[in-house]
């Protein structure tokens, strides 16, 4: 307490019955740093110092702030502006100056923490929503409520950190003048938001949850945990019931993953030091610490698979992760955690992230071993999933990775896409996924929004590498109807080493088509880097047209059958559902037997081989058409397009071969070893035979 004078004493003994017995928050924390992280603090400074550099930068950070005039804006301005962007800086000052007052014990910033929450709780009561409020969710410090909860979450933990700092009375100035109404504002005037099974539900019940154990409130507590009603039908256990699968993915998938494991890890943390009872990281059978192992498995090369409504710019090191990695090393002492934690170069300053770097400086990590994984998709782990195959091998540069999606739609940041694919080799992304069309927090650009582009092209389905059918996205893409259909696993099986394979069905895409996708990683010595096998079978009695697109990263090299450049005008490939975003580069009719296509990505070749028909089409494909604002990246494609009537089957393959050294100016193994593809069944049994040219004949069952 920084000052305790005998008038304030006297005017607290008047008022403080009319609070009630206990009202007022005690000077104790609760929440994510405690005495037992500032001793770690300590031993660390003395006996490794180096590990604290973050807290020195904090430090110089907020010296700073503290030598300016607060900067406390009535809200204005949309994602990216300058008041929304003060208040997130706001958020973090108040958060790191409540840290380094319970580190270091010095009152300067206790007092700048105290006045910018001052600051807030003399404005919080009189704001109307804000003037750019988004139309379903509008905050009242920033544009929607999900930053207005993400701000309290944050906050809440500075104010936690100086409760020693301030004296009962204003202990219960900040609580009834800012935290009560913002609490009520979150759970009460946005309780369809608060009671959502969504990320936006997660932060706003992690913030009044974070806020009721801080300021003792029971019944925020409870409605955090148990909804608006505390009858489970909401809240944060029925979140964790809802929202990810047995085995940890998260619905809307990797890049959303990340982002709600923040509410999700910090609010477990606070639950686990308040409520040891509630077992909160055993429930579900350790539902959230498999989600952190999860968020880790899909990455690649540190960065999160960008399917659904993902930026690719995300990785392994966000602020969500180092909290995440953090706690989940506290509550497991899982040695491979700290390699993350050694990538990632941070912490988070909490206790457990003073017991992470505490284990750094000893060197008690040992590597993170990626390996091939499977996750089941939906609560019950019944719709659908997502197939990561890595290869078996020690050797570096079989570096790659196969995604197989599967999954469920992904709620509202879904894309109308099933049984798609992505390939990574060599630190690079080979085949794409366009992810999100968005520019966060650059106002220029559409405010920050999703860009209309999001929804015109990236959510279409001819984004992506499946199959469309007669030019129409995959459910019409309609939201409902996806939502209520989700492809079932036939196989998964990564038993055999050197050829992993999984297969997947959906009969509810188009009325009428049924599709089934079979995936392979393939390990075998006549091929220099792992094989990629895909068949894609679709059921029709009616006669289509059917695309089927190959987003590659890289310089075309060749294509064996001579393509008719458009020279002199280019024209979309088509009117709607995406294919209005593509410019027709030029067309091929397809090889008679094999079509095969090469690029070069770095310093590595890549050659997709295809069984076609001669009168199927090849059209070369770059993204950029009806595209006014130029939002939209210039990636190219190749797309094989069949007209067929009934029962019919792509068969490709995907092989990396070869060097390029543009240094020495050496290429070696530039022409790819496949001959001839063919589907063959025996029986039951459903078998690629692929004709090499220097090992003969080499057959994979896939079923």
């Amino acid at each position: 307490m920084h000052y305790a004078v005998a008038w304030t004493l006297l005017l607290w003994l008047s008022i403080g019955a009319s609070f009630g017995q206990g009202a007022i928050p005690s000077a104790e924390s609760h929440l994510l740093l405690t005495q037992s992280g500032r001793d770690l603090y300590t031993e660390l400074a003395k006996r490794s110092p180096k590990a604290l550099t973050q807290i020195e930068k904090m430090k110089r950070n907020l010296a700073e702030l503290i030598a300016q005039p607060l900067q406390v804006p009535l809200p204005k301005d949309a994602g990216g502006g300058y008041t929304h962007e003060q208040h997130k800086a706001n958020q973090k000052a108040i958060f790191e100056a409540g840290v380094l007052y319970k580190l270091t014990g010095e009152d300067k910033y206790a007092e700048h923490c105290k006045q910018l929450l001052d600051a807030y709780a003399a404005m919080y009561k009189s704001l109307p929503l804000h003037p750019e409020k988004k139309e379903q969710t509008p905050g009242k410090l920033f544009w929607q409520s999900l930053n207005d909860a993400v701000w309290l979450v944050y906050s809440v933990q500075g104010f936690d950190a100086i409760k020693s700092y301030l004296s009962p009375v204003e202990r219960e100035y900040l609580k009834t003048e800012l935290f009560e109404p913002y609490v009520h504002f979150l759970s009460v005037d946005g309780e369809e938001t608060f009671n959502k099974i969504h990320n936006h539900g997660t932060w706003a019940l992690a913030a009044v949850g974070m806020a009721g154990y801080s300021l003792e409130e029971d019944d925020w507590v409870q409605m955090a945990l148990k909804g608006s009603a505390a009858d489970g039908s909401g809240g944060f256990l029925n979140q964790l019931n809802q929202l990810f699968s047995p085995d940890g993915y998260y619905t809307e998938g990797p890049y959303y993953q990340r982002y709600a494991l923040m509410p999700f890890v910090v609010f477990a943390q606070a639950i686990a030091n308040n409520n040891p009872d509630l077992e909160i990281f055993e429930y579900r059978n350790g539902i959230l610490i498999k989600a952190i192992y999860a968020a880790i498995d899909l990455t690649y090369n540190g960065h999160f698979f960008p399917i659904n409504d993902a930026l690719k710019e995300k990785n392994l090191t966000t602020s969500e992760m180092v909290f995440g990695i953090d706690i989940a090393y506290k509550e497991t002492g899982d040695p491979r955690l700290l390699s993350i934690a050694a990538y990632q170069g941070s912490f988070a300053p909490i206790d457990a992230g003073f017991e992470t770097m505490a284990a750094l400086t000893k060197s008690e990590a040992i590597p993170y071993d990626y390996n091939s994984i499977r996750f089941r998709d939906g609560k019950e782990g019944e719709e659908g999933g997502l197939a990561i195959f890595r290869p078996y091998s020690a050797n570096s540069k079989d570096d790659a990775a196969l995604i197989y999606k599967y999954t469920s739609q992904g709620m509202g940041h879904g894309h109308f896409d099933k049984l798609t694919w992505l390939f990574y080799d060599n630190g690079n992304e080979v085949i794409r996924d366009y992810g999100a069309a968005r520019f966060l927090n650059i106002e220029a650009k559409y405010g920050g929004h999703y860009l209309k582009e999001n929804n015109t092209w990236a959510k279409q389905s001819i984004a992506h590498t499946t199959v469309v059918v007669d030019e129409k996205s995959h459910f019409e893409g309609k939201y409902k109807v996806a939502s209520a259909a989700y492809p079932t696993e036939i196989l998964y099986d990564v038993s055999e080493p050197n050829l992993q394979v999984a297969s997947a069905e959906l009969a509810e895409v188009y009325p009428g088509v049924k599709f089934i996708r079979t995936m392979a990683l393939v390990q075998d010595e006549a091929f220099e880097y792992p094989l990629v096998l895909d068949l894609f079978e679709v059921e029709s009695e009616e006669a289509h047209q059917y695309d089927l697109p190959l987003y590659f990263n890289g310089q075309f090299i060749h294509l064996n059958s001579p393509i008719q450049a458009h020279q002199n005008q280019l024209k979309p490939l088509g009117n709607a559902e995406g294919y209005e975003h593509l410019w027709n580069l030029g067309e091929a009719q397809a090889n008679a037997e094999l079509t095969q296509f090469t690029w070069l990505l770095n310093d590595r070749f890549y050659t997709w081989s295809s069984q076609t028909d001669s009168d199927d089409k090849l059209i070369l494909v770059e993204l950029g058409a009806h595209d006014p604002d130029f939002s939209l990246r210039n990636e190219r494609g190749l797309v094989l397009r069949t007209q067929s009537e009934g029962k019919h089957y792509f068969l490709s393959a995907l092989e990396t071969h070869g060097t390029f050294d543009a240094k020495n100016e050496v290429t070696v193994n530039a022409s790819n070893q496949i001959l001839e593809l063919k589907l063959i069944t025996r029986g039951a049994e459903k078998i690629i035979q692929v004709m090499t040219k220097d090992s003969g004949i080499r057959e994979f069952k896939i079923n």
